[in-house]
């Protein structure tokens, strides 16, 4: 199993975009430079030699096919110089939403319901190794050479290509995207809240959610709240609402209507709940977007 001392959440969409990146070699003596506060997040490949690099109290001995992830707003120092030939590639990328960093086996506290007022959807939380093990290096050092040979096109020309590369680098490095280092209460959450979205329309209650998760109620509650910070009723009241307001606005149905296809049986009690978590009657909403 793949293990990662810390790791470094990011909520996406917005999902982070490509800057730059480059291929150094430093030889016997050269060192990283010390950098404060840069304002983007560094990543390094190490190809080939040692590098020995710090952060704030942290320190690492880098060797071939390990990967780093530098934070934006922390002090990054050569530990001492190399002690041979180094070679290694570094990309820059950046991100608008608020990550955190975590020791693995404390989950990310973010709010998805604040996420989904500011971008309109609920955010899937992208997990990065702080200090890795690359699993296919080789693999690895092929993305980064195509990003370098894009940097060289037009602009015109190369953007989707650099952030379709980019993306899928992330990907392979996307803790949640490899098995063997996805926790079991992240699964089950996931497998909740999928369960959610395709049965929302449905009454649901703590039988018919262990039923089908095969997993007693109470446990499938905890790891919710663990990782979406709702329980799975607060969840499925969440995304009923925001179907209805996608309703509201790409319908003429009546309100009742609404309430109904998205699993209210009570309409008023519908209208309630939006009115509580909009701040505004359903009518009013879909007021707002009409001429």
């Amino acid at each position: 199993m793949i293990k990662a001392a810390e790791i470094v959440h990011i909520p996406a969409p917005p999902a982070p975009y490509f800057l730059e990146c480059g291929y150094a070699v430093y030889n016997a003596g050269d060192q990283h430079p010390n950098r404060s506060n840069i304002g983007v997040f560094d990543l390094l490949f190490i190809e080939s030699g040692t590098m020995y690099i710090g952060e704030e109290d942290r320190q690492w001995e880098l060797g071939p096919g390990k990967s780093l992830l530098l934070l934006p707003d922390r002090y990054h120092y050569a530990v001492k110089p190399c002690e041979d030939r180094c070679t290694f590639y570094w990309l820059h990328f950046h991100t608008i939403c608020s990550w955190q960093e975590t020791p693995s086996e404390i989950p990310a506290a973010f709010q998805p319901e604040e996420h989904s007022r500011t971008f309109k959807t609920s955010p899937y939380t992208i997990q990065l190794p702080k200090m890795w093990t690359l699993p296919y290096p080789a693999q690895t050092y092929q993305l980064m050479d195509r990003l370098r040979q894009y940097s060289a096109e037009r602009q015109s020309s190369a953007y989707w290509s650099q952030q379709q590369s980019f993306e899928e680098l992330l990907r392979m490095m996307d803790l949640r995207q490899l098995e063997q280092t996805t926790s079991p209460v992240v699964t089950l959450a996931e497998q909740t809240e999928a369960y959610i979205r395709n049965n929302y329309r449905s009454e649901l209650t703590s039988q018919s959610f262990s039923e089908a998760l095969h997993f007693h109620y109470n446990y499938i509650t905890r790891c919710m709240k663990q990782i979406y910070g709702m329980t799975p009723n607060d969840y499925l009241l969440h995304y009923r609402l925001e179907q209805a307001k996608l309703l509201l606005l790409k319908t003429e149905w009546p309100v009742a209507e609404i309430a109904k296809d998205v699993g209210f049986r009570n309409a008023p009690y519908f209208s309630n709940r939006f009115t509580l978590k909009n701040g505004c009657s359903p009518q009013q909403f879909r007021k707002q977007y009409s001429r």
